[in-house]
């Protein structure tokens, strides 16, 4: 379903009050594969996808099951061969009757085999009085199909191929009656007309008018997919992958908003993911461009399947879902209507075991004929080319035969760049025929709409080629979203920096914002934000959100990868972190909340991020812009032990104390720095010492040391007897501070030092054992009396200053200093980590997980 906004809308999910079920009126349809429903096993996880996903007004229509069809298939065959042997054998001969009795005892065990398994389906899954119920009826089925194998073969050919998706969709329906909603089973057959077998033209007027008959109000309907009635009644197939196509049809007939096909793989690939080992998956596609991709040789996609997905009953267009019922929590594919960043995907496929026939018969207005009778791959007029199938020669050649023109074939294969309107784009036109120099194709064609680029070769293609021209092709085509969350002074500064940067930095190519959080509203768009308009469009579009309605999007974000950007100051926001990282997404955070959390919750974010493969980089949550943590896991990566760290953490407390010399009281100065801005509205939260406590515990924690907040000793600069006023009240009394900075200030100074409010964690070692002497930790943050000669001493106000001693900075410490707060730096530092994250992502391999496709 595609989300253009934060607010989303409930869905009610069949295990809920009948009110509920019913409340919702868009439609939503669900097909299940064979392989979704093999076993006992499986159909259980399709019951709790429909619990889930499914409300009573949804359609669900399913395959046989497992390999039933090709069961049927294969009793027809042995069927259809006994029956040959019998006319032509001599049963008086003993060998030939022999011969009869050994085939007809096969046949015989082969629908022993066949009932035997969906027996076993039913007694698994039923209670026993249903299961009783669903036993008689397929006993029956049985007798009636044993009697057609024996009678008219040719007659009952599709009755017996139409019994599994019969036998499938009875057994859902009576487990879903019995264990979570009221539910029927519909044959399409009693609704579904098509023109004829050969080219499935639907009659949709007729077949929706008899559906609208058939469904049951207050049931979900469970309906066969692959089977239906041609318009002179007789019964038919919907041919290769015909249930997917049952499932887009019934989806126009009842103009359904989705069609989900749940299947045993998680989505569309970027090239068969079989023989592309790093095809990544497109999470969202163009309707056009999936039917270009069905059309020449996708292992998923087939374009008959697309063809319904704009309803010629009322121009509805329907959003087609591919999806894995063996992995129901992993976002799929979605093919639909979308915006600029969807078409920039592309993709490359092929096909083998094809035909190329030049003719004179295709030039000029032949050419149409031939195109609307054949459909070819691929054509050119001028060089008077088609490309085929090999299965299409004779009647390509009976067909040419009666325009009497002459016709050469030659062996040949495809290899395509399928994207939208890619054909029309020079550049990528270039890269692919680069990429295709040692093919030497024949050459090179434009496809359906201009949406692929199609080159004929003379050889089979074969899967290093694959390989190699998916690399030069999909290279740079992995699309990375941004959240930003928190639109104060630096996000608003960090949002105007961005135009420039996405157009100056390579590896920011395909990032696009996608996101805007403030404490209340928030305006997502899957299609992209302007980011020039950002704020304009915050201010005219977002809407009110809740948290979970937040997280609702975010686990289906169509990206590849999603990065939010934290900006908060706040505490609430910190706590998704740990949903963000279970989704698998990327977290650039300013806020120090997270990772100045208790041990227990730090570590596991820790743990929960790495099983996820879940970024975080927090670089500005210490020291702004300033490179501090950069150093330290530098140091640590490359073996180096660091023993102690201090310095001078707060740019506030930095301009307080560099510029406070008593001349004037210290309240005035305070209050002189809350009108510049530079505290905190109240200015007790810098006072108090516990932002500098939470950077040390950050960098403590970046060094490889185990500490909690307690663990470090904090001298709050407030007075008792104000920390429990209301601001106004605290800003009132703030002259009781200033006898105490005096003093220290005067009794400092009188030692030719001075006052600075400064970090320090250092290793000791603890002797008490002087056999076994054992690292231990001090830390706290307090003010210090420095010699005017300390680095510490000399700062320009609101600079910060950091120095690392460790085995390699023993005799003269690392010291990084630098400005240490201000929107400049510190939106400079977010994107700073931004093009770091993206550029390890640039080199992440996605491994492709799939449980298969179908044959």
């Amino acid at each position: 379903m595609t989300q253009e906004s934060i607010v989303l809308e409930n869905e009610f999910a069949v295990g809920n009050t009948t009110e509920n079920k019913l409340a919702k009126q868009a439609i939503h349809v669900h097909k299940f594969g064979g392989s979704s429903l093999a076993t006992a096993e499986c159909i259980k996880r399709v019951l709790e996808i429909i619990r889930q996903h499914c409300q009573l007004n949804d359609i669900v229509v399913v395959s046989a099951n497992g390999k039933t069809t090709d069961a049927l298939f294969a009793l027809y065959t042995q069927a259809e061969t006994l029956q040959a042997e019998k006319l032509n054998a001599d049963l008086s001969n003993e060998s030939e009757a022999a011969q009869i009795a050994t085939l007809s005892a096969e046949l015989v065990q082969s629908v022993a085999l066949l009932t035997q398994q969906q027996e076993q389906l039913i007694s698994e899954l039923l209670n026993e009085n249903n299961a009783n119920t669903i036993s008689h009826l397929l006993r029956k089925d049985i007798e009636i199909l044993t009697t057609w194998l024996s009678g008219d073969l040719a007659l009952h050919h599709n009755d017996i191929l139409a019994l599994g998706e019969v036998w499938s969709a009875r057994l859902l329906s009576a487990l879903l009656n019995e264990q979570i909603c009221p539910s029927n089973s519909i044959d399409a057959r009693e609704f579904l007309v098509i023109e004829n077998e050969q080219n499935c033209l639907v009659d949709y007027a007729i077949s929706a008018a008899q559906l609208r008959q058939q469904r049951q109000f207050g049931k979900l309907a469970v309906i066969t997919g692959y089977i239906a009635k041609d318009n002179r009644g007789h019964n038919c197939t919907l041919g290769r992958n015909g249930s997917d196509y049952s499932a887009t049809i019934i989806a126009a007939l009842v103009a359904a908003r989705t069609v989900t096909l749940w299947t045993d793989v998680n989505g569309i690939y970027s090239a068969d993911p079989r023989v592309v080992p790093n095809a990544r998956k497109l999470h969202r596609l163009p309707n056009g461009v999936a039917k270009e991709l069905g059309r020449l040789g996708n292992p998923v996609l087939h374009a008959k399947t697309l063809l319904p997905l704009v309803n010629p009953l009322s121009e509805h267009h329907t959003h087609l879902h591919v999806a894995s019922s063996f992995d129901p929590q992993v976002v799929g594919t979605e093919i639909g209507k979308f915006g600029q960043i969807a078409k920039q995907e592309l993709s490359v496929t092929y096909l083998n075991d094809l035909l190329i026939a030049h003719s004179e018969s295709f030039i000029g207005e032949s050419l149409l004929a031939a195109k609307a009778e054949f459909a070819p791959i691929c054509l050119d007029e001028e060089q008077g080319y088609i490309v085929i199938t090999q299965a299409q020669q004779k009647s390509l050649s009976q067909w040419l035969a009666s325009h009497d023109t002459e016709v050469t074939f030659k062996p040949v294969s495809i290899i395509a760049t399928v994207g939208h309107r890619v054909a029309e784009h020079g550049d990528i036109r270039a890269r692919f025929k680069r990429s295709l120099k040692t093919a030497q194709p024949l050459c090179l064609a434009n496809g359906e709409n201009n949406h692929s680029l199609i080159a004929v070769l003379p050889e089979p293609c074969s899967i290093e080629l694959l390989n190699n021209v998916h690399h030069d092709m999909t290279k740079d085509a992995r699309h990375i979203g941004v959240v930003v969350a928190g639109l104060g002074n630096i996000g608003q500064r960090f949002l105007e920096l961005l135009p420039a940067q996405l157009n100056r930095i390579s590896l920011l190519e395909n990032v696009h914002l996608v996101g805007l959080l403030s404490s209340k509203k928030a305006l997502i768009n899957n299609d992209g934000i302007d980011v020039n308009q950002a704020l304009t469009m915050f201010e005219q579009s977002a809407h009110e959100y809740t948290n979970e309605q937040l997280l609702a999007w975010l686990s289906n974000h169509p990206y590849d990868e999603l990065i939010v950007v934290d900006i908060t100051p706040c505490e609430q926001f910190s706590l998704l972190y740990q949903d963000f990282f279970e989704q698998g997404i990327h977290v650039i955070g300013a806020n120090k909340w997270a990772a100045s959390s208790s041990s227990e919750k730090y570590q596991k974010l820790i743990d929960t991020a790495a099983a996820n493969h879940s970024m975080w980089l927090g670089n500005t949550t210490v020291g702004a812009g300033l490179p501090i943590n950069y150093a330290i896991k530098d140091l640590r990566q490359s073996g180096d032990e660091i023993t102690e760290i201090s310095g001078i953490f707060s740019g506030t407390l930095s301009w307080i104390f560099q510029t406070y010399d008593a001349s004037v009281p210290f309240s005035t100065l305070l209050l002189d720095a809350l009108a510049q801005g530079i505290t905190e509205p109240d200015p007790r939260e810098d006072l108090s010492g516990r932002d500098v406590q939470r950077k040390l515990l950050i960098l403590a924690r970046k060094a490889g040391f185990e500490l909690d907040l307690s663990d470090i000793t904090c001298q709050n600069l407030v007075p008792e007897s104000l920390q429990g006023l209301s601001t106004q009240e605290f800003l009132a009394q703030a002259s009781q501070l200033d006898s105490y900075f005096k003093e220290a200030f005067e009794s400092a100074n009188a030692k030719a030092s001075c006052i600075r409010y400064v970090a320090r964690l250092q290793c000791v070692e603890d002797d008490n054992n002087a056999t076994n002497a054992v690292a231990k930790v001090k830390a706290k943050v307090s003010l210090e009396v420095l010699p005017r000669s300390d680095a510490f001493a000399t700062l320009t106000p609101c600079d910060n200053i950091f120095k690392i001693e460790s085995r390699w900075y023993q005799d003269n410490a690392l010291i990084i200093r630098g400005p240490g707060a201000g929107r400049d730096v510190t939106a400079g530092g977010l994107h700073s980590d931004l093009v770091n994250m993206c550029q390890q992502l640039a080199h992440k391999q996605n491994k492709v997980t799939i449980k298969g496709i179908n044959e």
